[in-house]
C-alpha cells in the first residue's frame, strides 16, 4: 500500500502553501556529498514535498571552508532540473551576528540593513534563483538566551541593529521582487511579538514564521511562544524533531561518543556534543521515549516524528537526512498516530524530566 500524501498547509498569511513536512538539508556539503544531496533533493520531490530550508551558514558544522556550500548544492540541482524551481518552496536564512563565525561578516556585524540585503544577494547568487520565497533571520540580534542558554543575562546587551531596521531590510528585499515572504528562527514570544508589532505599526512585511526546535526532549516551545505564535497567526517550523539523532535510538547502547556505522553527527563531531543535545540529561530522557516507542510497538523515529507532525502547534515539521533510507523513513512516519493514551504516556515523562536539551 502506497505512503499517504503529505498533505500542504498555508505558510502563514502569505498565501503559499507548504507540505507538512520540509526537507531540512544542513547536512548537505558535510556528511552530505553532492551527489548524495541532489538524489535525496529528487527523492523527497518525487515522494511530494515541496519545502525546502537551507541557510547562508551551512554546511554544519560551520566552518569557513564550507560556508555557503549547502545553498550552492542546492543551486546546482535547481539548475540542472528545468522547472523544478516553481514546483518548491525555498526557504533559507541570514546569520545573526557572529557565534565564533567571524568569516561570515566579521566578529562586529549587527545585522544591518545592509547587512541583510548584502547576504540575500549572496544567497540568490548561490541558489542561481531569482527569488527566495522564505528568507528568515537565523538567530536574533538581540542579546537573547539561545541554544542552550536559558536565562537571559541584561549583562550581555550590545549594540546591534534594532528590530525596525532589520524589517526595514526585508521590506526592501519584498518589494524589490527578491524575497517572497519573511520568518524567524530561534526567537523569543518577546521577538516575535515585537516583529509583528512593528510591522503592522509601520507598514512593513509581516513575519510568517518562527522555526525553533521543538521535539521531545526539547518543548520549550510550549513555555508562551506557542500562545504567541497561535494568536498572532505566526507558523511553527519545528527543526530537530528527531534531537540530533538522540530519538532515533542509535545511541542508546553505546552513547554519544561510539555509535557504529553509520555514525551520526553527535559521534563525528565533537563540537556537536557540546551543544545542548549532547547533555548527559538529553540522552538519558531520549532513552526514556525510546523505550517508550517500542513498548507501543513503534520505532522511536515513528514516536519521535508523529509527535511533531500530528501536533496543533507544527506548521511544518523540518527533518534532516543523510540517506535516501532515512529520508524514506522520515516520509513513511507521517502515516504513524498517537493513541491519546501514548500522548498522556509521554506527558508523564516530560513531567518528570522537562526539556534537558532546551
Amino acid at each position: 500500500m502506497p505512503p499517504t500524501a503529505i498533505p500542504t498547509t498555508p505558510l502563514g498569511q502569505t498565501g503559499l502553501h507548504v507540505t507538512r513536512i520540509c526537507l531540512g538539508t544542513m547536512t548537505f556539503g558535510e556528511q552530505v556529498s553532492e551527489a548524495d544531496a541532489h538524489a535525496i533533493l529528487d527523492r523527497a520531490v518525487e515522494r511530494g514535498v515541496n519545502f525546502l530550508d537551507t541557510a547562508e551558514m551551512y554546511a554544519v558544522p560551520a566552518r569557513p571552508e564550507t560556508c555557503g556550500a549547502t545553498e550552492t548544492i542546492i543551486g546546482r540541482w535547481l539548475a540542472a532540473r528545468p522547472g523544478m524551481r516553481e514546483r518548491i518552496v525555498l526557504a533559507t536564512k541570514v546569520a545573526g551576528p557572529s557565534r565564533g563565525m567571524p568569516w561570515i561578516r566579521g566578529e562586529q556585524a549587527g545585522l544591518t540593513k545592509a547587512e541583510i540585503i548584502a547576504a540575500c544577494e549572496g544567497s540568490l547568487r548561490r541558489l542561481q534563483t531569482d527569488v527566495i520565497d522564505l528568507y528568515q533571520i537565523h538567530w536574533p540580534a538581540r542579546n537573547v538566551p539561545m541554544f542552550g542558554a536559558i536565562t537571559f543575562d541584561p549583562a550581555k546587551d550590545k549594540p546591534c541593529a534594532s528590530i525596525l531596521e532589520q524589517l526595514e531590510a526585508m521590506d526592501a528585499l519584498v518589494r524589490a521582487g527578491k524575497v517572497r515572504a519573511i520568518g524567524l528562527s530561534n526567537e523569543t514570544p518577546y521577538g516575535v511579538h515585537e516583529f509583528v508589532r512593528l510591522a503592522q505599526q509601520h507598514g512593513l512585511p509581516r513575519v510568517a514564521t518562527v522555526q525553533n526546535p521543538y521535539c521531545l526532549i526539547n518543548r520549550s516551545f510550549e513555555n508562551a511562544l506557542d500562545e504567541t505564535c497561535y494568536r498572532l497567526g505566526v507558523g511553527l517550523l519545528a527543526y530537530s524533531p528527531l534531537g540530533f539523532g538522540l530519538l532515533t535510538g542509535k545511541y542508546d547502547e553505546t552513547g554519544l561518543v561510539h555509535a557504529g556505522p553509520p555514525q551520526g553527527r553527535m559521534a563525528l563531531f565533537e563540537s556537536m556534543r557540546k551543544q545542548r543535545w549532547g547533555r548527559p540529561e538529553a540522552l538519558a530522557a531520549a532513552r526514556r521515549y525510546n523505550a517508550l516507542a517500542r513498548e507501543h510497538g513503534l520505532t522511536p523515529v515513528q514516536l519521535a516524528l508523529a509527535f511533531c507532525y500530528h501536533n496543533w502547534r507544527v506548521a511544518s515539521t523540518i527533518i534532516g537526512v543523510t540517506s535516501l533510507a532515512q529520508l524514506d523513513a522520515c516520509l513513511d512516519a507521517w502515516d504513524v498516530t498517537l493513541s491519546p493514551e501514548l500522548l498522556e504516556a509521554i506527558d508523564r515523562i516530560r513531567w518528570e524530566i522537562r526539556d534537558p536539551a532546551q
